[in-house]
């Protein structure tokens, strides 16, 4: 069977960076100045990157897709240094590719003495327990978060009175917000109040950026923030964000991102997750420049 997987040019790539935030899968990472491919594995070979590289160093190549043999892989990764071996260990651990990940560190246990670094350095997140921990240990540790262990994470409503208030100089902005938690990793897919509504999700720079967020973009509204640059394992938010999409019944979207490039993957996010959903919900984009005033707004699926 063939498979389609993105090739790197790293003679013509100038390190710029614009083609990590559009890897959706987190396969592409900045490595000793240059984008590296650091997992075959997690690669879907879209090419969502390659609109994004300005030198045109990222191609799709189709070659026969054997198994994957994470000793093969851990072998090329070893000539490219201790930066790109970590990063690809961390990458398969957050990807709970826990099979992979010991033999990776199986195969440099064996050959310690020929790396040239030290075993240490490149473990993921540099716990050595716990990468040897059963995957079960692992999943009841998510699963008790998941539970609402930590009380700042458990759901609630807050009803707002949405009559217009008379601001005075010496009032303070009253807050639209209408639930919690708002972070989309602690966010409850199936929660109520998602139910029918119109739904903001903002990328976490725009409140910061907004004077009148609450007011001009909220009010009204069920929020859920993300950063499509800074947060880990992505992969969740396509599978949150469908779940949402699918059972919610949802009456529009609204994603308000920064101006910057690397925000602009949320939107695309959120276009891939509404693909999966099987549903057609209308989405309004808002793009928020660096001053706080929005430079466009405009449908982007209708």
């Amino acid at each position: 069977m063939k498979r389609k997987i993105i090739n790197i040019d790293e003679e013509l790539c100038n390190g710029c960076g614009d083609c990590i935030p559009n890897c959706h899968e987190g396969a592409l990472q900045m490595i000793d100045g240059k984008a590296r491919l650091i997992s075959d594995l997690m690669c879907d070979g879209l090419g969502a990157c390659i609109g994004h590289c300005p030198q045109g160093a990222i191609t799709i190549e189709e070659r026969e897709a054997a198994p994957y043999d994470e000793i093969l892989v851990i072998k090329d990764m070893v000539k490219k240094g201790k930066n790109t071996v970590s990063a690809h260990l961390q990458h398969l651990y957050d990807h709970d590719q826990d099979k992979f990940v010991k033999q990776g560190i199986d195969y440099l246990k064996a050959h310690q003495d020929k790396l040239g670094f030290s075993l240490a350095d490149v473990l993921p997140s540099n716990q050595k327990e716990e990468i040897v921990k059963p995957m079960k240990e692992k999943h009841q540790h998510e699963h008790h978060l998941a539970g609402h262990a930590c009380p700042g994470s458990a759901m609630r409503e807050m009803k707002r009175d949405n009559a217009v208030q008379t601001q005075t100089q010496s009032s303070p902005q009253q807050s639209t917000l209408e639930h919690w938690p708002v972070q989309l990793h602690l966010a409850n897919p199936n929660a109520p109040y998602f139910a029918g509504a119109d739904l903001l999700i903002a990328a976490d720079c725009t409140a910061f950026s907004m004077g009148d967020f609450h007011q001009r973009l909220l009010k009204g509204k069920k929020l859920l923030i993300a950063c499509p640059k800074l947060d880990s394992n992505q992969q969740s938010y396509l599978e949150k964000l469908a779940t949402i999409m699918k059972t919610a019944n949802l009456n529009t979207i609204t994603v308000a991102i920064m101006e910057v490039p690397c925000c602009s993957s949320l939107t695309h996010t959120i276009l891939k997750a509404m693909q999966i959903s099987g549903n057609k919900i209308p989405v309004k984009q808002i793009i928020v420049g660096v001053d706080g005033e929005i430079r466009n707004e405009q449908w982007v699926n209708i």
